[in-house]
């Protein structure tokens, strides 16, 4: 554990990419295979369910600390990290007891949850008796789920692949999927290189940096391949069979590496009927009539353990394809994505598919038109268009260059600060975490929350307000003096009986402080209101009404007005 602490420690303490590689490829040198794995599986954001309640946790560590209830709950208001709290009102342990990060998670984290409550009470003391100040806080962080840490898995990948040797491509594709903790997955994943594709195992993503610069510092649009950016789940469609005697079987994976298969049964079918050894890239979409809908009725799937016949018929969904990874059991991703595309229309052309669509191209034959096929983007219930170059592989993770994302610019509304709440990790000390509300017949109606955007002096700034202009609390949340408005960008809209005001927006983010203007200049609920029935408007899908997008028309190029779907 102390040397795990360690690491935490080195990583927490800098934002140098070097450093941090650093410190990852010393430790994953230095440690025992059964240490390496928990390591890296905590590290890459897996952890364990909360064995223990926190208001257990809170209890036991008071009483152990010798404190009463109240100064604890004072101390973590003060801290505002639990873990933190804990580890530093503590008394120093009696004696220091070294054990390994593998025999704390096998020998007590994983059996705390099934122990009874006297046990867990005992077998936490004696962690707590056992571990330093640094190791408490980092196992009151595994204990409480808690544990995060800023260091991304394609740091984690690069390291591994310094100390063995390994490509970065290979160990990043035996990261990918769900994956156990055990000595034997870690020695299989820095075995030499064989045969990376398993039966069930997805590709690690491409992904896009957004696009900084004007479009046409690219060059040629002829050297780029343009689609639209969906707003739906990404994914990858697997048809893969280890023995041509037997049927092949289907997986469905998330971006964030979860196996969805059995919440879309739906795409089940035409993923069969794709040839064994068939891996596809693309968007969860929830499609009506051939037509796109909003990303909130996808909502209404996501999360579900089981999917009945009634959503099912309310939120069907389709598969939109753009990527072809792998054909006839062969790894595609260093070919150029002209041919990949290629072979993507040929295969799904041959095909019955009636959930699985390929992909539309925008065309547009300059930078110009297709920032003006980039302007219909809300209208189609999308975020904008990407840009790729077709002379591009598909690389693991964001590398930069030939993948782009040029979103459209979000929409605006200036908003009041009313409540605030302290945030995570290095905010934990700071009110970071706000909710911002409008004006609907002379009161502030809470409309939205945000928690990025501001610098860091300002948020200290802000954090100075919320102590100094604090009119009420609730539990971990303080209401206060409604002075202050914030530009606030968000990426769509949609109506929400949810919320108290009636609407939900996507991806709320303070664009700045307005310090010009008074509360009583921050925009009102009908101003909102007006940019929901914009988009109504200008959406024939959304507002029920046939699309005529395909029909050309003296104000728009023929180039820009496609269908979001169409038969080719």
């Amino acid at each position: 554990m102390r040397r795990f602490s360690q690491l935490f420690r080195e990583l927490d303490a800098t934002t140098r990419t070097k450093e941090k590689v650093a410190a990852l490829e010393r430790y994953f040198s230095e440690v025992p295979p059964e240490d390496a794995v928990w390591a890296l599986w905590f590290l890459c954001g897996h952890r364990p369910s909360q064995p223990i309640p926190v208001k257990k946790l809170r209890l036991w560590a008071a009483e152990l600390a010798r404190v009463p209830e109240w100064l604890f709950a004072e101390c973590y208001d003060a801290v505002g990290d639990l873990a933190e709290t804990i580890a530093l009102l503590l008394p120093p342990p009696a004696v220091h007891v070294e054990h390994t990060l593998s025999w704390w998670v096998g020998e007590v984290l994983l059996k705390l949850r099934s122990a009874e409550e006297e046990q867990q009470r005992a077998m936490l003391q004696m962690a707590w008796h056992s571990l330093d100040a640094d190791e408490r806080f980092v196992w009151n962080k595994l204990i409480t789920g808690g544990f995060r840490v800023g260091v991304s898995q394609q740091l984690i990948v690069r390291a591994i692949s310094h100390v063995t040797g390994l490509s970065v491509a290979v160990l990043a594709h035996r990261l990918m999927g769900d994956w156990k903790p055990t000595t034997a997955r870690y020695l299989a994943l820095i075995a030499p290189e064989g045969d990376e594709v398993s039966l069930s195992r997805p590709y690690p993503f491409c992904l896009a940096h957004p696009l900084e610069t004007e479009p046409r510092d690219l060059g040629d649009v002829s050297d780029w391949q343009v689609e639209w950016k969906w707003d739906g789940i990404r994914a990858q469609l697997i048809h893969r069979q280890q023995d041509s005697r037997l049927q092949g079987e289907v997986f469905l994976w998330s971006r964030g590496e979860e196996l969805i298969t059995d919440a879309f049964p739906e795409l089940l079918p035409d993923a069969g009927r794709l040839p064994p050894g068939t891996v596809l890239d693309g968007e969860i979409l929830v499609l009506r009539e051939g037509r796109v809908q909003p990303f909130a009725q996808l909502q209404r799937r996501i999360g579900r353990k089981s999917v009945g016949k009634k959503i099912l018929a309310d939120v069907p969904v389709g598969f939109m394809a753009f990527d072809l990874l792998e054909a006839d059991g062969l790894d595609l991703r260093n070919e150029p994505l002209e041919i990949r595309r290629e072979k993507l229309e040929q295969l799904l052309e041959s095909l019955p598919l009636s959930h699985v669509q390929l992909a539309p191209l925008v065309e547009g034959g300059t930078w110009d038109e297709l920032a003006a096929a980039r302007q219909t983007s809300r209208e189609r219930l999308v975020e904008g268009l990407m840009l790729k170059r077709r002379s591009s592989l598909y690389q693991a993770g964001r590398a930069r260059g030939d993948w782009w994302k040029w979103k459209i610019e979000p929409m605006t509304i200036d908003a009041v600060l009313i409540y605030a709440q302290q945030g995570h990790g290095r905010r934990a000390s700071l009110f970071s975490d706000y909710t911002f509300a409008v004006w609907e017949e002379g009161a502030l109606v809470p409309f939205a929350k945000a928690y990025s955007g501001l610098t860091d002096e300002e948020m200290r700034e802000v954090d100075k307000f919320v102590r100094e202009h604090t009119t009420e609390r609730f539990g971990p949340v303080r209401g206060v003096t409604p002075e202050l408005v914030f530009e606030l960008g968000f990426e769509n809209i949609q109506e929400s009986p949810r919320h108290k005001s009636g609407i939900a927006v996507r991806f709320p983010r303070m664009l700045r402080w307005r310090k010009d203007k008074t509360p009583e200049q921050a925009d009102h609920l009908e101003e909102i209101r007006r940019m929901l029935r914009a988009i109504h408007v200008s959406n024939p899908q959304a507002a029920g009404i046939p699309s005529d997008l395909n029909t050309p028309s003296p104000e728009k190029p023929r180039s820009i007005q496609r269908l979001l779907f169409d038969d080719e």
